[in-house]
């Protein structure tokens, strides 16, 4: 993908092109056998389409002559080429390159999302907490910019790393946040999505040790890896964390999360993914769902909303109040955000909402809430659990 961009200017006719090659692989490999340098002959064989594809639109010529001359004098992009990097992973060296500076951040995440990630657009726009058409709208801008400004998509030296880090990770924490609880289908978790990510932040903690956000997206994600046994019953349904049996979580993960956090924290310099970290480690240290320092927790969240300002920091704060200081205080911001409308249609604003309500016996109010909220989820893990909380606050006593 990055080599056909960077010859044609054209992230459509690259998309097409590669999946074009993977179609003939599949049809080619299964009779001739795996060649020898897979990665050479799918980007031979979509550079041989690009090419069919620019004749035959007769407008290609210039680009054409490009792409015959990349044929034989440009390597091919494989696992074996140490480039400038010193980054070893195909896939963590590509999202490095279509992550270009000279895009907007949000555009960065999501057209790499969409690219290497094999995120849908609707999956990115649940991310992003905006409608599936904006989400369109914003990648065909994105490519429509990279064509017309002939963005060059090459793979940065190791000194320009940096300046891509912040997207890289926002990537790699957006992929797992998909896995740890789905956007859509049957299953609340996508496991392999959650490894993966953990895989690729590994990586990048070997080729910038010295960078703490790097070093606190490792450990939030393994420490809410840990949990995974438990977050859902044998039927597949989801299990808050209150009620999650502690026996069931990786002891051995939440120790190389706290002992990765440490690291990072020693540094003195405090970012979002280590302010999550924490939090998540509060959690992790807790033997029982009553003995979280849910105080500990709330002023955490504080800090964060400084560092990042979002609705959502803001509505995790919130249940972080209402477990420290009562329901009432934190209704009370749970109000303020509705007021704001920034998250209208996020079946958990409606969700948390209703179990304040519930918690103080507004059993009416709390019932239209968790309507809103089942009509609002999209997945059927978390439907159950949001009608078995109707059910309770619907029943006669």
């Amino acid at each position: 993908m990055a080599t056909l961009i960077r010859v044609t200017g054209d992230w459509d006719l690259a998309e097409e092109c590669a999946q074009d090659a993977f179609a003939t692989a599949v049809t080619r490999w299964g009779a001739d056998g795996i060649p020898r340098a897979p990665g050479a002959w799918l980007t031979t064989t979509a550079r041989h389409r690009a090419i069919d594809r620019l004749r035959r639109a007769r407008t290609g010529t210039a680009k054409e002559q490009e792409l015959l001359m990349t044929m034989n004098d440009e390597p091919m992009f494989s696992s074996t080429d140490m480039d400038e990097t010193g980054i070893g992973d195909d896939r963590l060296r590509l999202m490095f390159t279509c992550c270009h500076p000279a895009l907007a951040l949000d555009t960065q995440v999501a057209l790499t999302l969409r690219t290497l990630a094999g995120l849908s657009t609707a999956e990115i726009a649940r991310a992003f907490l905006v409608p599936e058409p904006t989400m369109a709208k914003r990648l065909v801008r994105a490519k429509t910019k990279i064509r017309n400004a002939a963005i060059p998509y090459r793979v940065p030296p190791a000194h320009l790393l940096p300046e891509r880090t912040t997207a890289v990770l926002a990537v790699v924490y957006l992929l797992y946040n998909e896995g740890y609880r789905a956007s859509a289908g049957a299953d609340l978790m996508r496991t392999q999505l959650c490894e993966e990510a953990i895989r690729l932040a590994r990586v990048v903690v070997d080729l910038m040790p010295d960078e703490p956000e790097a070093s606190g997206l490792l450990a939030l994600m393994v420490l809410h890896h840990a949990r995974r046994a438990a977050r859902v019953d044998v039927a597949g349904d989801l299990v808050p964390l209150e009620e999650q049996d502690r026996a069931q979580w990786d002891q051995d993960a939440i120790a190389e999360g706290v002992a990765v956090l440490d690291r990072a924290a020693r540094r003195g310099e405090p970012g979002p993914y280590q302010l999550q970290a924490a939090i998540a480690a509060v959690h992790a240290r807790a033997p029982t769902a009553a003995a979280t320092d849910w105080s500990e927790i709330a002023g955490l969240y504080t800090l964060l909303i400084d560092a990042t300002p979002t609705p959502v920091v803001a509505l995790n704060r919130a249940v972080a109040v209402a477990m420290a200081d009562g329901p009432a205080p934190g209704l009370a911001l749970v109000d303020e955000l509705v007021a704001e409308d920034t998250l209208r249609g996020y079946h958990l604003l409606s969700a948390t909402r209703a179990d304040l309500l519930r918690r103080l016996d507004r059993r009416a109010e709390a019932a239209a809430e968790y309507r809103a909220a089942i009509a609002a989820a999209t997945t059927d893990a978390e439907r159950r659990y949001l009608t078995r909380r109707l059910a309770e606050v619907t029943s006669s006593d």
